[in-house]
Formats: C-alpha cells, structure tokens, sequence
C-alpha cells in the first residue's frame, strides 16, 4: 500500500500544466464563454501564439488564408478546434514519456490520450452533445495518475499480474487492490489539486466505470467508451488494456448500437494519418 502522504507530496511536486491551459480549462467549463475570451487568453502566451498560428497554417487545416493573429485562428477553426490544438500542446510534454509500470514506449501514452480524445468528440458529436471541448479534454487528460503511480505499479508488477491471473481481476481492479489506490483515483486528485472544475474531477475519477452506477452520466460514459475503443484498435494497449473490462451496457445507454460503434472505429481509422500529422506537429 502506498502511503496518502507520499502521494499527496508528488502531487506537489509533479509540474504542473502551463496557466494559459488552466484558464482555458475555465472558459470551456463555462457554457457563456466566447471567441474573444479565448483569444484574450492565447494572445498573450507569446509560444503557445506562435505554436497555434504554426500548426493552423499547416497543410494539415488547408486554410486559404493564413491566419495572423490567435482571433484569426479561432475565427478560421472555430472556438473548439483552437482549444484542442491549445491543450494537446499544453499536454504533450506530460504525457509523451515512457510508462515502464504500465508497458508502455516512449510516445505511445501520448498518441494514445490524444486518439481517444478525437473518439470521445467524435461520439459526443453523434450524441448532439453540448459540452464536447470538456469531454475532449477529460478524455484527454484522464490518465494523468499513471504519471505519479507508474514507478510504484513496476516494483508491484508481479502481484498486479499475478491477482490478474489468479482472480481474474482487471489491471485496474488488480493495481487498486496492489496499491491502495488507482490510477483513476489518483487522476481525480490530481485534476482536483490543479483546480479542474468538479465536473472534469468526476469524469476522470470515473472513466473505468468503477462505480457502475456512474455509467447513467452520458459524459463519462462518453469517455469510458472512447477508452475501450482506442484499446479495440490498439492504441496504448500496455499492460492496462491487456486486462480490460468491457461493459457493453455503456453502449446501450448510450443509445448506440455495434454498427454505430464500428462506424465510429471506420471513420476514425480514415483521419489517422491526419492525427499522426498532428501529434508530428505539435
């Protein structure tokens, strides 16, 4: 078991994400928000500027025109769009190590978060959902626990893999009864410390359907089954997604079906060199 204090104090001293990416994470938890709020935020981070004009006059976006300042980019791309760019540069640092406790090479937790984010759009969209920027980021920020507890899952790894064959446990279940402590909980702690909005805290906390009673919030149950997606096409599989626990009732209540699910997986497959392009990009 891992002592609370020991966490809590790597908590603190894990470097933390850049403010111009807390302040977004405000606006997009906030329904009255507009372009100019975002571009105010932006234009004032000389890099983060200079990154987004980067990558939106890329031959990725195909713009006509080049945009010239933070208001032309979200003007071109939309609100959302410049967001994501914001926030996947913002995470790219953190996440792109190597993760040795969860199996995972170099790059590969990364590509993993951001494909999963693009799929948890991608259904929230097929939903007519409000709120798709915040469940873009939750999905894209969900496993940011693996970053603190992965060092204490590799000197655990034979009792995590072992409960996993002996009692047919998840890797969550298994790290979780290993550790004391999930990465999802962890998560959730740090997202908390971060001053993520409680909605975002919840959704992290709650991506692997722990609670089963959390599978009724359409946001979460967005971002579980964006998870097992991009575990289906082999992404980021490591040692987590070895040992990962389905739940087709998601699914259902949703309200989506397994055609809707492959189509899902069909056009996600067609935009890969584009998100490969991406990721190169940023």
């Amino acid at each position: 078991m891992i002592a609370l204090q020991a966490l809590l104090s790597e908590i603190r001293n894990l470097k933390p994400i850049p403010a111009v990416a807390n302040q977004l994470l405000a606006l997009v938890d906030d329904p009255g928000s507009s372009m100019e709020d975002i571009a105010a935020v932006i234009q004032y981070d000389p890099v983060m500027t200079a990154n987004v004009l980067r990558t939106c006059n890329s031959a990725y976006f195909g713009l006509k025109h080049p945009a010239e300042s933070i208001k032309d980019a979200v003007s071109m791309l939309g609100m959302d769009q410049v967001i994501e760019l914001v926030l996947i540069k913002s995470m790219s640092g953190s996440l792109s190590g190597r993760q040795n406790g969860y199996g995972l090479e170099e790059g590969e937790m990364w590509r993993y978060s951001v494909s999963s984010a693009v799929i948890a759009r991608q259904i929230a969209a097929k939903l007519g959902l409000g709120n798709q920027s915040t469940i873009f980021t939750a999905c894209l920020v969900k496993d940011i626990g693996k970053l603190i507890l992965e060092k204490y899952v590799a000197k655990q790894r034979d009792q995590i893999l072992a409960l996993m064959e002996e009692e047919g446990l998840s890797f969550r279940e298994a790290e979780k009864q290993a550790l004391g402590i999930d990465h999802a909980e962890l998560g959730a702690m740090i997202a908390k410390t971060w001053k993520f909005s409680p909605r975002m805290v919840k959704i992290i906390r709650h991506h692997h359907l722990a609670d089963e009673t959390m599978i009724r919030d359409r946001e979460v149950a967005v971002v579980y089954l964006a998870d097992c997606i991009a575990m289906m096409i082999g992404m980021g599989v490591g040692s987590d997604g070895l040992a990962y626990r389905f739940r087709d009732e998601a699914v259902r209540e949703l309200g989506l079906n397994a055609d809707d699910t492959a189509l899902i997986i069909a056009d996600f497959a067609g935009h890969m060199q584009e998100i490969e392009n991406l990721l190169n990009m940023v």
